[in-house]
């Protein structure tokens, strides 16, 4: 993807603002322009996608739509009284990405569901995502909208669930699985791998969720490979070591990156999206890794 002398000129002071940031500053990322984040929109997937490229009605593949052309309008923002109000329509697969890359941070936002769900998940629970340690190009897993990354999971029921994203592997405090049946996250059990090809999703501790209609509070908060997912003040998952694996089978620490938010068939409200850095892991949660 280029970027003009301008663009790179921004984003750098950008990153020296968080650079300088000292902790407990809470730095608000969404504003009405989204000056912060750019997007890339991959396909309007169809049931029966079996994560191969798309193709037209003569069998060539279809390209993906790209970076930043969003000219269907999936992502946009609604100004309210009390402050900018991201809407993310979900037809199209893809997502918003922050323009730089966050390391040892706070992340905190509220989440609620739209009404319309579209192809291929007409009939299947509405879905999004935080997708945290973002490296790469977007288009990179199954779906090929999306980056190599960590998923904090926003579905109906299931806030703070686990995805792997393409390559990448962490060890997450759960139950053993047995048969078809996931793990389940639970900070009292021991650390299990996941990584593609073996466990690569993950179950919320319980379902801290609002009820429908209303706000969710979702936290992240990430530090050295270590990371939390917190659900309306409720711990959902604790997880460690984060990597991702190279074609080789080496494991290569991922401990920083991008922040994307997903587009995934469904329309989602995101406000009040707030990050801080930080220079240790909170202390009401240390003891836990």
């Amino acid at each position: 993807m280029k970027r003009t002398f301008t663009q790179l000129t921004g984003l750098a002071f950008i990153c020296i603002l968080f650079s300088m940031q000292k902790p407990d500053e809470w730095t608000p990322l969404l504003d009405k322009d989204l000056s912060l984040w750019e997007n890339y929109l991959s396909y309007a997937h169809k049931p029966g996608y079996n994560g191969k490229v798309p193709t037209d009605k003569s069998g060539t593949p279809l390209a993906p739509i790209g970076y930043n052309r969003d000219n269907a309008k999936v992502f946009t923002v609604v100004n309210q009284p009390g402050g900018p109000v991201l809407r993310v329509s979900g037809e199209i697969y893809g997502c918003l990405f922050t323009k730089k890359s966050y390391k040892n941070y706070h992340m905190k936002l509220q989440v609620k569901w739209g009404d319309k769900k579209y192809d291929p998940r007409q009939d299947k629970l509405r879905d999004s995502g935080i997708l945290y340690h973002s490296n790469g190009e977007a288009g990179a897993e199954y779906w090929r909208s999306w980056m190599l990354s960590q998923e904090f999971q926003i579905m109906e029921g299931h806030m703070g669930d686990f995805w792997c994203q393409a390559n990448s592997a962490i060890d997450i405090r759960s139950f053993q699985s047995e048969g078809v049946m996931n793990r389940v996250a639970d900070h009292k059990q021991p650390f299990a791998a996941f990584k593609s090809g073996a466990d690569y999703y993950c179950m919320r501790a319980a379902n801290y969720e609002s009820p429908v209609g209303e706000w969710t509070s979702l936290e992240l908060i990430c530090y050295e490979g270590k990371s939390l997912h917190i659900v309306n003040g409720q711990l959902a998952m604790v997880l460690s070591n984060s990597r991702y694996i190279t074609p080789e089978g080496k494991e290569v620490p991922m401990i920083s990156g991008k922040i994307q938010l997903q587009s995934e068939a469904a329309e989602v409200f995101f406000r009040n999206i707030l990050i801080k850095k930080i220079n240790a892991m909170p202390e009401e949660y240390a003891g836990l890794f």
